[in-house]
């Protein structure tokens, strides 16, 4: 028997990704200048090139699902798109931290290798259709963003939230695994597609479908921790807080999507006809997250917490699309529930890109805005930077026509759909709770003095320009979402 040759084209986003990632790390080696200046547009172009072959492959494809590498890879449409956005999303944290990072000396070659591979690690994890080639991808990305939080070394504050990320992110890959593990034991076979097959083939009182559901109670935990959802979220507040605001720009934006894909092709690809008992993890782990996340975030003094605070109750959110998609074996709804989560997935990645990256662009040499202090009388020191972060926090907060409004919308709808309206019903309760922290920074922007110390607005031209884009994109998705909810639709369709 011959094992059929691969087709690489698939897999050309990778491999072009991984060739320029090895590319710059000899070539920084021969740049000069502190600015780094040839090594970050080194960077820049291999993001590119990594973006156009990605669209290459997804017009090659016409969108059709293919598998290659003995069916361990799979590329089909929302993994392309979700490349395409990760893409984007590490291409904007490095425009929007570049003069912050060449301030406290920490634009290095190895911290844009460390960035090329982390993206690599996600590209992994979304075209994964084999159990192992997602634990390679997500370890890929975890060892590279342990490594991003501890680049700081004589920050005695970095360097504990790195122990903790890497010690609790340890202890998640071995629940995972355990679970891989078990799923594995009671199939026979690592590959997604052919676990879902087995597992529509079992009687539903069977010996193997408890086991089943065992592992599955480990998968949950493990991509719990990557999600950073309740109780498996301590890690999110002190790794946010502690790492340099860069490092936070990037581990709270790109790796959402690849946490996103994560679960899909975990919960929806292989495991659907266990829904029925996910969806129940779901709801407690979604709730939790909600309220906890909501509720902290308002004893929150550093917008940085805050923010982290934040993310957890946005991963709750997203989860109500999840667990919408199948009520009781009915499918009906599964395409949009899990289009509105992708689409309030995206729509968070770009509000935490606006958010953290207007952290960064307003921190000075030798100076850190991460305070709510630090945001008092922006409007008077910079009207149109404050009127961006206004648009941030309205969305964050779900305030129309933001895209935060129109993604908080589709994903109560699917909740209704599926006839959870006692929980559409908490979320919205603990939406409005949210929102007083969000609205309390556009006070202290727009009615407050500025503080004595705050520094003159410094920041680059391109910098600027691309925030009040970023700003402005949420906007003209809140007024007109339909292009990108239909791109969330036809990626879930394709699956």
């Amino acid at each position: 028997m011959t094992t059929p040759l691969p087709d690489f084209a698939l897999a050309l986003p990778e491999i072009v990704l991984l060739a320029g990632a090895c590319a710059l790390l000899i070539f920084d080696l021969f740049a000069r200048g502190e600015r780094r200046e040839g090594s970050v547009r080194f960077a820049g172009l291999v993001l590119l090139a990594t973006a156009a072959a990605t669209l290459f492959v997804l017009l090659g494809t016409g969108g059709a699902l293919a598998y290659t590498f003995n069916g361990l890879y799979v590329a089909d449409v929302m993994a392309l798109l979700l490349k395409l956005g990760a893409t984007l999303a590490v291409a904007l944290a490095l425009a929007y931290s570049r003069r912050y990072l060449h301030d406290r000396g920490l634009l290095k070659g190895e911290l844009l290798a460390l960035l090329l591979f982390a993206l690599l690690g996600m590209m992994v994890m979304m075209s994964a259709n084999s159990l192992l080639t997602l634990y390679l991808g997500l370890e890929l990305l975890s060892l590279c963003l342990y490594s991003l939080v501890a680049l700081n070394r004589d920050s005695p504050v970095s360097t504990e939230a790195a122990m903790k990320y890497f010690v609790l992110g340890a202890l998640a890959s071995g629940l995972l695994l355990y679970g891989m593990s078990m799923i594995y034991g009671a199939t026979g076979t690592l590959t997604i597609t052919e676990v879902a097959r087995q597992v529509a083939n079992l009687q539903a009182n069977s010996a193997q479908h408890g086991f089943l559901v065992f592992g599955v109670v480990f998968l949950i935990a493990g991509l719990a921790f990557k999600l950073g959802v309740v109780p498996f979220h301590m890690w999110i507040p002190d790794v946010y807080q502690g790492a340099p605001t860069a490092v936070t720009l990037v581990i709270g934006t790109a790796p959402k999507l690849a946490a996103f894909a994560m679960a899909v092709r975990l919960l929806v690809n292989g495991l659907l006809d266990l829904a029925a008992d996910w969806q129940q993890m779901l709801v407690i782990l979604s709730v939790l997250s909600m309220a906890i996340g909501n509720i902290t975030a308002i004893a929150q003094t550093n917008v940085k917490r805050m923010l982290a605070y934040s993310t957890i109750a946005h991963m709750g959110f997203m989860l109500l699309g999840l667990l919408s998609g199948v009520v009781g074996g009915n499918w009906l709804n599964a395409a949009e529930a899990y289009a509105a989560a992708m689409f309030y997935t995206v729509v968070y990645v770009l509000m935490s890109l606006g958010a953290f990256g207007m952290l960064v662009h307003l921190s000075g040499k030798g100076f850190e805005c991460e305070r709510l202090e630090d945001l008092k009388g922006l409007n008077r020191r910079s009207p149109w930077q404050a009127f961006i972060m206004l648009l941030l926090m309205f969305s964050l907060a779900g305030v129309p026509p933001t895209a935060g409004f129109y993604a908080k919308l589709s994903v109560l709808s699917a909740t209704v759909a599926a006839g959870q309206i006692w929980l559409a019903v908490v979320a919205v309760l603990l939406s409005l709770v949210g929102a007083f922290y969000y609205l309390r920074v556009v006070k202290l922007m727009y009615f407050d003095d500025p503080a004595e110390t705050a520094p003159a607005l410094e920041g680059e031209r391109d910098a600027r320009v691309l925030l009040s884009a970023n700003g402005l994109a949420l906007l003209v998705i809140g007024i007109v979402p339909q292009p990108l909810m239909g791109l969330c639709f036809v990626a879930i369709k394709s699956l």
